[in-house]
This record gives C-alpha cells, structure tokens and sequence, in this order.
C-alpha cells in the first residue's frame, strides 16, 4: 500500500475514532426535551418557558414538553434536575430563588447552586407590581400605607413561594417601611393570583406577567411598581420610588440551565435556539404584553450575572437575618 494512501486510512479511521467517541448533539435527537419549572402551572414562569419552548423547538426541530414541579422555593424542581442523568434532554428554568436567593436562605439545600448546573442563558426579568383586589379601599402608595398602619393586627400578603422575590422583595418593603406584614406563601404565582382576586389575601407584590391580564380585566389594581422606570405596558402606574419609596427597585429573574455534567456539545444548540427565540417576532410580542424584559446573552453572561446576584441577595437576607429553614 503506498504510504499515501495508508496514510489517508489511517487519519479516516482516527477521525471515526473521534466521532464515535463524541456525544450526539442535542439537536440531532428525536426525543422530547423536558423542560422543567419549579411554579404551578398558568403563573409567569409557566408563560415564559412555554412561549420560548414553541419557538426554541422549532429551531431544534424537537419537541419540547414543560413539567410543573412546583413547591419548597423551587428546591423540588432544582433537586431533580441536578440529580438527573438524563444529560441532553432534561433542562430547568433556574430563577432569583434557585440561583441567588436559596444559598443564603437554607442551611442545607439538595443541590448546590454553582456547581450543579451548566448556564444555557438568560431568559427575562420581571418587573413587580404591588397589588390589591378590586374592591380594595385603597387607591395609591400613600393609602396603602395608611390603610397598613391602622391594622392593629397588621396585613396579610401573598407571594408565589418562600424564598421567591416576591417573597423577599415584600420582606424589604417590610423593613423599610415598619409595616406589620404577615407572609402567606403559596405554590405559585396562579394560585397566589387567585385568592388576591377573591379577597382571601389584600396584596401581594407579583410579577407583571402573572397579573398583567388582571390589571387590564380590572379584577386587580396596581398601586405601584418596584422598578427604575414605569413598565412600558402600563405607563400609568407610578413607581414605587416616585410615590415617597426612594431607591426601592427589585425584580424577578430567571434563566434557564442543564444539570452539570451535560456536554458542551449538547448546551451549544440549546444556547443558540434560547437566543434565537428571545430574538423572534412572537417572543418579543408576547413578553411585550407581558411587560417582560427579555435578557439575551452567552452562558458566561448568565453565569456571571447570577454570581453578582447571589453575593448581592446573600449579602442582604444574612444582614436581615432572614432564614427559610
């Protein structure tokens, strides 16, 4: 054989090596991808991971199906995707709670909140809009804090879960007020919704995206928004900070992550469908709508901006003394 030609056998062979040593991208493969969320069903994670879902599968070319697995400051969900196996076809909405908040909230949690997880991307951050039901007596900021102070017994508020930013933004609103602010945690933000627009909960700080269609019905009433700027979809509710709360600005975030361990090859396809679905005509319709603020950007933007939001969060609930277990 001349040495050319072994030569060129031996390399064909050494690539062949090579390939079938290489995980089978993500993309390239018929099964479903599970998308996992760690709130109920019909709040405002629910809504972001669905939208993007649709479009990211159409990019992938593979379905996506979103589970539920709501509860214990989306531990349940956070747990079960960092111990999965199931590498390339299982990812989670990792969000304010699971990333930043949690680490300082419990002594011990099923998953570490750095290592347990490869960032994939941003996804979008939520502004928060103070609440009240409809038949609510109050109409603005300065009323509300009235109203809150001749409650001997001090109000209820209602938040998607503890540990969420709903829960810990409310918790600020409490120390920079003094208000006697009793929490009412629910396993979601639907439900949560839900029983503020029956009148079994007065307020609660929720996410635009969970109460926008609210607000519209007018089963809901905004009384201000914690946020630098009012939302661009509601331009007539004031800012909390421009109503007598100076400096106070808190959002919900969330990205979305793979258990660690999942190749570089596998989350490469994913990023690029995540971004090319934040970027598409029906995202940016439907997040508009809601409010949202969709936040593209590489792993390592994600991976760095959760770590600035851990340390800044951690730093806050330790001098508060602020613990869920």
């Amino acid at each position: 054989m001349p040495l050319r030609h072994a030569r060129h056998c031996a390399l064909a062979a050494l690539a062949l090596s090579l390939a079938a040593s290489l995980p089978m991208a993500s993309y390239a493969d018929d099964r479903p991808l599970e998308w996992v969320v760690g709130y109920a069903a019909g709040g405002g994670s629910d809504i972001v991971a669905r939208t993007v879902a649709e479009q990211m599968a159409r990019t992938l070319a593979r379905p996506i199906v979103v589970n539920n697995k709501p509860g214990a400051a989306t531990n349940i969900a956070a747990e079960y995707v960092a111990k999965s196996r199931d590498l390339g076809h299982v990812m989670l909405t990792a969000d304010f709670a699971t990333l930043a908040a949690n680490p300082s909230l419990f002594a011990k949690l099923p998953y570490d909140a750095e290592r347990d997880f490869v960032p994939v991307g941003l996804l979008a951050r939520f502004p928060l809009i103070l609440v009240v039901p409809e038949k609510s007596p109050v109409k603005n900021w300065k009323e509300f804090v009235a109203w809150a102070k001749a409650s001997p017994e001090g109000v209820n508020y209602a938040s998607p879960g503890l540990g969420s930013p709903h829960h810990l933004a409310t918790e600020l609103l409490r120390e920079r007020t003094g208000l006697k602010l009793t929490h009412v945690p629910y396993r979601g933000a639907a439900p949560a919704v839900q029983d503020l627009i029956g009148g079994q909960v007065p307020f609660g700080l929720i996410d635009s995206a969970s109460v926008q269609q609210h607000l519209t019905s007018g089963k809901l009433r905004a009384l201000g928004v914690a946020s630098a700027r009012r939302p661009a979809t509601f331009p007539d509710i004031p800012t909390l900070a421009e109503q007598g709360l100076p400096g106070f600005e808190a959002y919900a975030w969330q990205g979305l992550v793979v258990p660690a361990g999942t190749p570089p090859a596998q989350v490469a396809p994913l990023a690029q469908a995540l971004q090319a679905a934040l970027n598409s005509t029906p995202v940016k319709a439907r997040f508009q709508t809601l409010s949202l603020e969709a936040l593209p950007g590489t792993p390592q933007q994600m991976a760095a901006y959760a770590k600035a939001e851990r340390e800044r969060w951690g730093q806050l609930i330790k001098d508060n003394g602020i613990r869920l277990d």
